[in-house]
């Protein structure tokens, strides 16, 4: 899968969003709920003077699960230590990202459905006993080495909650679900970006931008980088209206953030498929993409605005997705 501009997934060129990450949770803007329940466990674990409770976030890339994971860090005045899980392939990774935390420290494992299942069960007794238990040698030689960790709080993240283990979901005290962003949300995290980053935005153009995100932050974020390009060269730097529907336009970005891969997804299933009902199998195969990749990364979105539904049958593309499309509604069958 190519890099797409309106894709949640991480781009090599996302590492401003560090520069623009906010700290606090009064910074942080959307995900209310969820922010009002970590407030509340983070300051109670402060009054008694323990380790916040491990942390799960899941949901769709994009909607801030890391920038959480930093500002719960922030909010607990502790030090925080990342890793992935592709990037713990055996038992030393783990051992060595856990003995080099100190009391209090957060580690944030990004993508943690990914852990091996022989690494994942040595990660159990670190986080219910804050010990490690691991086994050196092979056969006759083989011998357990019993480590005593620090109280820490681990904050998984993933995209793929159902791939989690029960006994590693059981493990975390506190779970939250990220959900898509509301367009005024998303006006207000343009916003809030134009002012990090010294560059004017209208009321109307952080809209446009917002409506044209997909529901995702990182996607406003990036978005905002490209139309700020456009205006400082075919413009004076400030971002309006105009520009930003220029810009857009010109990205293949429509009015509702699709781009040519979801015009070919919904066209493909609607032009060889007669509309649906068409399995996953079926839809991966005549568009050459895999499956895991529709399912996470193209599929969200679709099934989130109503332009697509997953029915026992398979996949429909509704009303709301011919109109959109100027395609002549056929009912499905």
């Amino acid at each position: 899968m190519k890099d797409r501009i309106i894709s949640g997934e991480k781009m090599s060129d996302d590492s401003f969003e560090k520069s623009i990450r906010p700290e606090s949770i009064d910074e942080y803007v959307g995900q209310t709920e969820v922010k009002e329940n970590l407030n509340i466990f983070i300051t109670a674990a402060k009054m008694r003077n323990e380790p916040l409770d491990h942390v799960l976030l899941y949901g769709p890339p994009g909607l801030g699960k890391t920038t959480l994971a930093y500002i719960i860090a922030n909010e607990l005045g502790s030090n925080i230590k990342t890793t992935s899980g592709p990037a713990i392939e055996k038992s030393g990774d783990l051992a060595a990202v856990l003995s080099s935390l100190e009391e209090g420290d957060v580690l944030f494992i990004d993508e943690i459905h990914r852990i091996p299942r022989f690494i994942e069960e040595i990660l159990y007794s670190a986080m219910e006993d804050f010990t490690l238990e691991i086994i050196v040698g092979s056969d006759s030689n083989s011998r357990s080495i019993h480590i005593d960790l620090p109280p820490f709080t681990l904050v998984g993240a993933t995209t793929r909650a159902g791939d989690l283990t029960g006994p590693l979901r059981d493990r975390f005290g506190i779970i939250n679900k990220l959900n898509y962003y509301s367009e005024d949300e998303l006006q207000k995290i343009a916003i809030r970006t134009s002012k990090v980053m010294n560059v004017k935005i209208s009321d109307e153009a952080a809209r446009e931008l917002a409506r044209r995100s997909r529901g995702t932050p990182r996607i406003t974020n990036r978005l905002f980088r490209r139309v700020r390009d456009f205006a400082l060269v075919m413009g004076n730097g400030d971002i309006d209206l105009e520009i930003t529907k220029l810009a857009l336009d010109r990205l293949k970005v429509d009015s509702l953030g699709l781009d040519n891969t979801d015009y070919n997804l919904l066209k493909s299933i609607i032009e060889k498929f007669d509309g649906g009902p068409v399995g996953i199998e079926a839809v991966a195969s005549s568009i050459g993409e895999e499956q895991t990749t529709i399912e996470d990364v193209y599929e969200p979105y679709l099934l989130q605005t109503g332009l697509l539904k997953r029915t026992n049958r398979g996949r429909i593309v509704t009303k709301k997705a011919y109109d959109h499309l100027g395609i002549p509604y056929k009912v499905s069958k």
